[in-house]
């Protein structure tokens, strides 16, 4: 019994302070409740002081339990060892983040906490453990580093690189739309953390804003490898036939239909609906419910970039167009190509691998070109710049020489 009471006021400690620094109560609200609640246990009507502050109108009953919930994440995530809890920074479908100092090395971590009620099942810890083991493949600047996975108390836990910053969602969420320099800047670094994923076989299928941490210092670092694949994993291929794993709104046509082949262009086709996001403003696709959104990836034509805001160069319109064709075989060949024609855009280039791909330009047409401020482009000089030029000039002497014979003839007439 003592070891209940002294959980009870253990935990309204923790709901007095939580509710005044999460700007839910005031001081003098809370104070007025712990006065109410003292009254009534001198009178013999002992009572939670959650229950009186909820009486009272202070907090929710559906705040009072997000705070219950919280206070017992963060008592069972301080069983880890050789960790210390700080904060919480977050929860999704599958997990509580958690900002924590790693004791060893005196330094600051993200540590991903599988709930227990997700711990009793196979196929949940499988997957948690799947994502720990892909995220430490990688070794790249741009992916957020994976450092330890384990069991404590029976909870799982995965530790990672702590990124001091916010996510990509977090801006277009407060409705930022990024120009042109800015975002290729960001997607340039998505696209070479992919490349290195890509070139150990790894699938990340789920590339999307709030997948991408962006530092204080601009450094963009892809997040989040809960369902990440190899590519050449036969057996999770056929176990997940037929499902459509991915986000609604940046999901390829092959994840919608649960093809098992799943490669590389699948990523590329969902960082494309990113940059696309973030350059527009807007998903690429939009409707009331997620299979609509899905069957729209499928058959909905896309509208490129460039005809939503005019301020964008014709080359972002056709790298995203091509990043984003429904038929993979006509996206890029590889990831590098991609980065190729990113890093031509950027520089103020046309991009040379989306062309050949649209069919709007061949290889040999645009080694000798180059474009200027305005988009347009023009001959370079060079071996051969101006054959067709010098060809024009020589036949438009060689009329005008005959023309002069044929009058002097004349005239002698």
């Amino acid at each position: 019994m003592s070891g209940n009471l002294s959980s009870s006021s253990s935990f309204e400690t923790e709901l007095a302070r939580i509710c005044i620094e999460w700007n839910l109560a005031t001081q003098d609200e809370v104070s007025a409740c712990q006065e109410e609640q003292r009254r009534r246990a001198a009178g013999g009507a002992e009572c939670a002081l959650g229950d009186v502050m909820v009486e009272k109108g202070v907090i929710t009953r559906r705040q009072l339990d997000r705070i219950r919930k919280w206070v017992e994440e963060m008592r069972t995530s301080q069983q880890i060892p050789g960790y210390k809890i700080l904060s919480r920074l977050g929860a999704g479908a599958m997990a509580t983040v958690f900002k924590a100092r790693q004791l060893s090395l005196d330094r600051l971590v993200a540590i991903k906490v599988l709930p227990k009620r997700f711990s009793e099942n196979p196929d949940y810890v499988e997957r948690f453990y799947r994502e720990g083991m892909a995220a430490a493949k990688l070794n790249h600047a741009n992916i957020v580093q994976a450092i330890d996975v384990g069991e404590a108390g029976g909870y799982h836990y995965f530790v990672m690189e702590y990124v001091e910053g916010h996510t990509l969602w977090d801006e277009l969420n407060a409705g930022k739309v990024f120009s042109e320099e800015e975002a290729l800047g960001i997607i340039l670094q998505i696209a070479r953390a992919l490349a290195h994923a890509h070139e150990r076989g790894l699938i990340h299928r789920d590339v999307k804003p709030k997948n991408i941490m962006m530092t204080d210092d601009g450094v963009a670092k892809l997040a989040d490898m809960g369902l990440a694949r190899m590519a050449s994993d036969e057996q999770a291929a056929r176990a997940e036939a037929g499902k459509a794993y991915g986000t609604p709104y940046y999901i390829s046509p092959e994840q919608v239909r649960g093809e098992r082949d799943i490669d590389f262009r699948a990523d590329i086709y969902s960082l494309g609906a990113t940059l696309y996001h973030l350059v527009t403003g807007r998903v690429p696709f939009e409707a009331d419910t997620p299979s609509a959104v899905m069957h729209m990836h499928l058959r909905e034509p896309l509208v490129p970039p460039d005809h939503i805001n005019t301020a964008l160069s014709v080359g972002i319109g056709e790298v995203v167009e091509v990043m984003m064709a429904k038929d993979r075989e006509k996206r890029y060949g590889s990831t590098e190509d991609l980065i190729g024609d990113l890093e031509a855009i950027a520089s103020g280039r046309p991009p040379i691998y989306a062309r050949k791909g649209i069919g709007t330009e061949d290889l040999s047409g645009l080694a000798g070109q180059e474009t200027n401020p305005l988009g347009e482009t023009r001959e370079m000089p060079g071996e051969g710049a101006w054959t067709a030029p010098a060809a024009l000039v020589f036949a438009l002497l060689a009329a005008l020489v005959i023309s002069i014979i044929l009058n002097l003839i004349l005239a002698v007439r």
